[in-house]
């Protein structure tokens, strides 16, 4: 496999998905306590000290996470969180509502709960993207990923960084806000960079068996080279027929590869990064309607706004309103 072209997919992959914004948490929890978390819009990750801690997602298994190994929970899915499997959880949100300040996001969370056993320090970070859309990299990984200090040596040190990184937020000196993102981000792509790159067992404790998705393409080098091209220009006139002869595959095989390997055909495929990065350019204003049209491959703009619609459930100039910067 050319590993040189996997890492320019992924990189090609994640420039869409830059975070708006983080929200940074430290939490002091002492055994025994159990928190649940109904779940987040965008990627949670988490770490601790301290004494391990389990978590569980939705129809799996608690699985414990060692000190200074990293959960995330791509889709920020529902999950709970305690010193013990089978107790009790409280509501986080009822913890967070209480010494939260102002507007969500604006100030990191900090608290203590628990009933005085051994502590637990849990740091996390919530990692607002915006329009991740159907089909996005993020949607197609598993709902828990964990990366183990023990098996992946790059851990530790990823942990340190997200360590000093919240309690760097928690005095919130100047410029704060804008590091937790960059470096929220950061983490991000390492944390997708070990994925890959790890055994299924090693990552993904939840859904061990699950390869299924935009990284499993990656693994695949006629599909990560149609991967490549479409996100190196969008623009292009691709087809089914194109891509197969790009890739070095009859367009049978092609698609069949595709699908089993990404979870989409390639033309949703296409379709969905084409939106994904029309919506960023309609959120930074960089160009006019027809200019974003054009640059995904649309030569009418009424044709685009039917399909960004169609996508977003909004129109481009009501998404350009709703999620403009500035």
């Amino acid at each position: 496999m050319d590993t040189g072209r996997d890492g320019d997919v992924l990189s090609h992959v994640l420039a869409t998905y830059r975070s708006e914004r983080a929200v940074t948490a430290r939490f002091s929890l002492s055994a025994p306590w159990a928190l649940h978390s109904t779940g987040v819009d965008g990627p949670l990750i988490r770490l601790c000290t301290g004494a391990p801690y389990w978590i569980a997602v939705a129809g799996a298994e608690p699985v414990q996470v060692a000190p200074h190994d990293i959960a995330m929970l791509p889709q920020g899915g529902a999950h709970t969180v305690s010193s013990a499997p089978g107790l009790a959880p409280a509501p986080f949100r009822t913890l967070i509502e209480a010494h939260s300040v102002g507007r969500h996001g604006d100030h990191p969370i900090v608290f203590a709960h628990g009933g005085g056993g051994a502590t637990t320090e849990l740091f996390s970070l919530h990692l607002w993207i915006p329009a991740q859309g159907l089909g996005s990299i993020i949607a197609s990984l598993p709902p828990l990923i964990v990366l183990r200090q023990a098996q992946i040596p790059t851990t530790a040190s990823l942990a340190q960084a997200m360590e000093t990184l919240v309690n760097q937020t928690v005095a919130q000196r100047p410029g704060w806000q804008l590091s937790a993102a960059r470096m929220a981000d950061l983490l991000l792509v390492h944390i997708l960079c070990e994925h890959l790159h790890a055994a299924p067992h090693e990552s993904s404790p939840a859904d061990p068996a699950s390869r299924v998705g935009r990284l499993r393409g990656l693994d695949d080098e006629s599909i990560a080279r149609a991967m490549s091209l479409m996100h190196e220009r969008p623009g292009h006139p691709w087809s089914v027929a194109t891509l197969a002869q790009a890739s070095y595959l009859s367009r049978t095989i092609f698609s069949e590869r595709f699908r089993a390997l990404v979870g989409v055909t390639p033309m949703h495929y296409l379709g969905s990064y084409r939106m994904t990065l029309a919506a960023e350019k309609l959120r930074n204003r960089q160009l006019n309607l027809h200019q974003v049209a054009e640059s995904v491959g649309y030569a009418s703009e009424k044709a685009f706004s039917r399909a960004f619609q169609r996508w977003t459930g909004l129109t481009p100039s009501a998404y350009a309103r709703r999620h403009g910067a500035g």
